[in-house]
């Protein structure tokens, strides 16, 4: 045997350990590589969404309640006030996480307590992806209460606050309201809205897991809401209100507005409207009987405008305050149209043409003025266009300007048709005769230091108040409105009823007017009253809207405590014996 036999051969043995280990390396390798290119991913290159994602968990924003601003008269009374409300809303994940729909017994207490339908109710809530529905906003807080006390998973509350009117039906027209999210949609409300809004003050805070507050990451100051101090003084307004509902029902009128105003300042004292409306409960309340009608709602205002004839004539000349006009023999016809009085009353003093309400007179004043003095006087009064006031939905007024006007369409003018105005601008144009020529935009909030506020005299003092005085005679015995009398105060005014214009002319409905001031020796207050369409036996001025005016005015000249200036009128001007006529 050789020596190299002698040796046995070595067997090789798998190297099992060594590939084994090599096998875990690498994937270990390999999966710490996928998760340091995830973390890079994530914290280099996409960090936002998880960012995203953590705030949602964690970051909050609270913004506290801020109350709406209070609306207040002249005198400070509240006319509109914000209280605290609940509103209730449902979580609908949190309900079917919850299985919450299983205890029908608080679900149909829910329904019951809200006065709704409880299928209503839940179909409103049965999608589990929405997280946000209202169930009902501005609750009482003892409804509210009550539907903490049901312990319905889900179902949630949040504090709000809720426009109140204390005075109700009284001054619905002219304050306006608020809807569900607090914003103004009607009247004073939607016109200052901006005024009245304040700005919620906001935090954003971190949460932890608990839902505890661990830290204030940013806090913004909000703004107070602003009050809003109206012209308007309330007891004037109610007084008004109530004579004009009472008014309303006793001649069975479709509607009625009665407007006061301080012609000294501007300031709109009371501004109503009838039928109201309660604003606190609208609930079937029509459109139609929401809209101020003493600013939307035009007309023609007849006899009213008739001093304007008389103080054109004065103004331009060519009539002397002592003139006579023969109005005989009570009609005469004007390019083919005729203008007529009832009867024929002869001569007419100016004082005895406003007395007897004379269109034959003042149709022959107007036409003895140039056609230019003559209408500019109708602008200049405040006739055509707004009044100052801003409110919403306010009629300037409907006056067609033509290039050629004939001695007909001129003479109607002199008697009030052809012309459109509302309540308030008629209001307007008292107010410059009663403060003796001076025109002043009219307000609803004080304006002195506005710089629209201006005043600009538009005709002569003189022959302004001899107007006034002769107006003085209306209300006396043979005139067409005695009442319209004010035991204790002179006063002035006129008649106006006008028949309400249909397609192609006039129908049978009436507008009975009476626009008046007083005390005339040193006017205060002037008072404009409108019913519209009288239903009963009556349905002239001096017997439907004369004593609603004599009514509202010696209430609110007794609340302002005006002294009385009751002396004797009878020397002012001879009285004309006749009857009496309005057109």
């Amino acid at each position: 045997m050789s020596r190299a036999s002698g040796h046995a051969k070595r067997n090789q043995k798998p190297r099992l350990v060594q590939w084994r280990f090599v096998l875990v390396t690498t994937v270990v390798t390999m999966v710490f590589g996928v998760l340091v290119a995830r973390a890079a991913y994530i914290q280099v290159i996409e960090p936002d969404n998880l960012i995203e994602q953590g705030d949602n968990r964690t970051k909050r924003t609270r913004y506290t309640q801020v109350h709406r601003g209070i609306i207040t008269d002249r005198n400070g009374e509240e006319l509109a006030v914000s209280v605290p409300v609940r509103a209730i809303y449902a979580d609908p994940k949190v309900i079917h996480d919850n299985n919450a729909f299983a205890n029908t017994r608080r679900w149909q207490a829910l329904a019951e307590v809200l006065g709704q339908n409880l299928a209503d109710i839940q179909q409103r809530v049965s999608d589990p992806t929405r997280r946000f529905v209202y169930i009902q906003r501005q609750v009482s807080p003892a409804m509210a209460e009550y539907v903490d006390k049901l312990d319905i998973p889900g179902i949630y509350l949040r504090n709000e606050s809720r426009r109140y009117y204390p005075t109700g039906e009284i001054s619905a027209h002219l304050i306006g309201f608020t809807d569900v999210d607090d914003r103004g949609i009607e009247g004073i409300e939607r016109l200052y809205n901006d005024w009245l809004t304040g700005t919620p003050g906001k935090r954003k805070i971190r949460r932890d897991a608990k839902g505890r507050q661990i830290e204030v990451l940013e806090q913004t100051q909000g703004e107070a809401a602003k009050d809003l101090s109206l012209t308007i003084d309330q007891r004037i307004q109610a007084l008004a209100y109530t004579e004009l509902k009472q008014a309303v029902a006793a001649y069975q009128a479709t509607s009625a507005s009665a407007v006061v105003v301080d012609p000294n300042s501007g300031d709109i004292l009371a501004m109503v409207n009838s039928p109201s409306f309660n604003p606190n409960n609208r609930a079937g309340v029509s459109a139609h009987r929401i809209r101020n009608r003493s600013v939307t709602d035009t007309f023609e205002p007849g006899s009213t405008l008739k001093p304007l004839a008389v103080l054109s004539a004065l103004e331009f000349g060519s009539a002397e305050l002592g003139e006579v006009v023969d109005t005989s023999p009570g009609w005469m016809r004007l390019g083919g149209s005729r203008v007529s009085d009832a009867r024929n009353y002869g001569e007419l003093d100016l004082t005895g043409i406003i007395r007897k309400s004379s269109n034959m007179g003042t149709s022959k004043l107007a036409l003895s003025v140039p056609k230019d003095h003559f209408i500019d006087l109708y602008y200049r009064m405040g006739l055509v266009g707004d009044t100052g006031t801003r409110l919403l939905g306010e009629s300037g007024g409907i006056f067609h300007e033509r290039h050629r006007w004939s001695d007909f369409e001129l003479a109607t003018l002199s008697f009030g048709y052809g012309i459109s105005v509302t309540t308030l601008q008629l209001a307007r144009m008292y107010s410059v005769l009663a403060t003796g020529g001076i025109s002043r935009p009219l307000h609803i909030v004080p304006t002195e230091q506005d710089p629209a506020y201006q005043t600009e005299r538009v005709s002569s003092e003189r022959h302004t108040q001899a107007v006034v005085e002769m107006m003085e005679h209306v209300v006396l015995d043979g005139g067409t409105a005695p009442k319209a009398r004010v035991p204790g105060y002179r006063v002035a005014g006129k008649t106006g009823t006008s028949r309400k214009a249909v397609a192609g002319g006039y129908g049978e409905e009436y507008i009975n007017i009476f626009a008046g001031l007083a005390p005339v020796s040193n006017p205060q207050l002037v008072v404009v009253v409108l019913i519209n369409e009288p239903g009963g036996d009556l349905y002239y001025a001096g017997d439907t809207a004369a004593p609603v005016f004599a009514e509202i005015m010696a209430g609110a000249l007794q609340l302002l405590n005006i002294p009385p200036d009751d002396r004797d009128v009878s020397s002012l001007a001879s009285l004309s014996a006749g009857g009496r006529n309005e057109s």
